[in-house]
């Protein structure tokens, strides 16, 4: 089969047909009838300058299809189609499907290796918008907090960082990913890598109704075979970042690590470190949306110390109601190493009921070294209840009901 196609739609049910895109496309793309305005997928060069003046959003819509749908289509819906058609070929790899850019193709599809097979979302999540900006034309953010989440006596430098989108439209949503572009060149002249972060505020915003975002980003400094150090050029640029500094953002990217929308789906979270971003926006999602939701949220986190996890304080705060957390410790002087798989093992019977109901997702997200461990327990847990862990995972992932990110 052919590869699956980018093609950018306009929501006829949104638009309040302004003329602000067929005003702002340099290329002529964008044309409209008495009906509706449509872009053309033949002129259409995805360069974005018709993104940022729709003032409804209506404009933001970019899929992958296995054929364009023509003018004449476009000019007939009174709604966009539904999603099942823009569905490309089944043979179409993940990386395609999540994003077009390249290098965040490659990013995401080595952080999803550990999900197994075709890889779906969950059938109750909203509609992602992805690939919206690239490397060539970038979103700028503007730099309005930077915060240390780790204590004096820690080993590593975790921040959160709050980034204000201001009037670009940049819709977001829990599970999703940005590339971050750092300024500047490689030794060899060749522009720095773009490196991809989880977003850890919901979809509203960090602050509610706020046009931006949050990352958990840990400085890295990694001593190297030959007595130097590594210093991560991503990293280390955004922890370094100051008040007021623009960053240049690509993306939104990642249509299948989302959050389900059903108040009534069970959400278990299994984390480590700065794996813990995405799941900070599903908590703060189901806690500003559905507090009362029927659906419980389950979190498994590790960091070697409390000095470390990162929302250590702000964790305390959270009711139990909303969220049943295990915050796991590997470094603590009093107590023997424990990690989250073994945690996991302490709550068999909960996990054991779960994997008993087709409304638990399950979601692992975290140094790549855990999934070992975290499968281990998933299936010791199945063994000593009746149940066939492999064949439980093989239908979760084909209802999109479970999810591994992992880098």
């Amino acid at each position: 089969m052919n590869a699956p196609i980018k093609q950018h739609l306009i929501d006829p049910a949104v638009c309040i047909r302004c003329n602000t895109c067929e005003a702002t496309c340099p290329v002529g793309a964008v044309t409209h009838d008495a009906n509706n305005y449509v872009v053309d997928p033949e002129k259409c060069n995805f360069c974005m300058d018709c993104v940022s003046p729709c003032p409804t959003g209506s404009i933001n819509h970019f899929v992958m299809v296995a054929k364009p749908f023509d003018l004449d289509e476009q000019f007939s819906w009174t709604d966009l189609p539904p999603e099942d058609a823009y569905a490309p070929p089944d043979s179409a790899p993940l990386s395609a499907v999540e994003a077009l850019d390249e290098e965040a193709a490659a990013l995401l599809a080595e952080a999803h290796s550990g999900s197994g097979g075709k890889v779906r979302a969950p059938a109750s999540a909203a509609q992602p918008r992805i690939n919206l900006f690239d490397r060539k034309n970038p979103a700028k953010a503007t730099v309005t907090g930077n915060f240390c989440l780790t204590g004096a006596d820690a080993s590593c430098d975790i921040r959160h960082i709050i980034l204000d989108l201001g009037a670009t439209a940049f819709p977001i949503l829990e599970g999703q990913s940005i590339g971050i572009i750092p300024h500047g060149t490689t030794p060899n002249g060749r522009p720095h890598a773009m490196r991809l972060y989880s977003v850890a505020s919901p979809r509203d915003g960090e602050r509610p109704n706020t046009n931006n975002l949050a990352l958990t980003v840990k400085r890295v400094v990694e001593p190297r075979p030959d007595g130097s150090v590594h210093h991560g050029v991503a990293s280390n640029y955004l922890c370094d970042l100051k008040k007021g500094d623009v960053v240049r953002v690509a993306g939104p990217f990642g249509a299948t690590f989302l959050m389900p929308d059903d108040p009534s789906a069970d959400i278990v979270m299994v984390c480590t470190g700065t794996g813990s971003a995405p799941f900070r926006g599903f908590t703060e999602r189901r806690r500003r949306s559905v507090p009362s939701a029927k659906g419980r949220l389950y979190l498994f986190f590790g960091a070697r110390s409390p000095s470390e996890l990162p929302y250590f304080g702000p964790l305390q705060k959270v009711p139990k109601n909303l969220l049943d957390q295990e915050l796991v410790f590997s470094r603590l002087a009093d107590r023997p190493k424990e990690y989250v798989q073994d945690r996991m093992r302490t709550r068999e019977p909960d996990l054991a009921e779960l994997l008993r109901r087709d409304t638990t997702h399950v979601y692992v997200c975290g140094l790549r070294g855990m999934e070992e461990g975290v499968e281990a327990s998933f299936l010791d847990i199945c063994r000593n209840h009746d149940l066939d862990w492999n064949a439980i995972r093989t239908r979760m992932r084909e209802e999109g009901r479970y999810h591994v990110e992992t880098y």
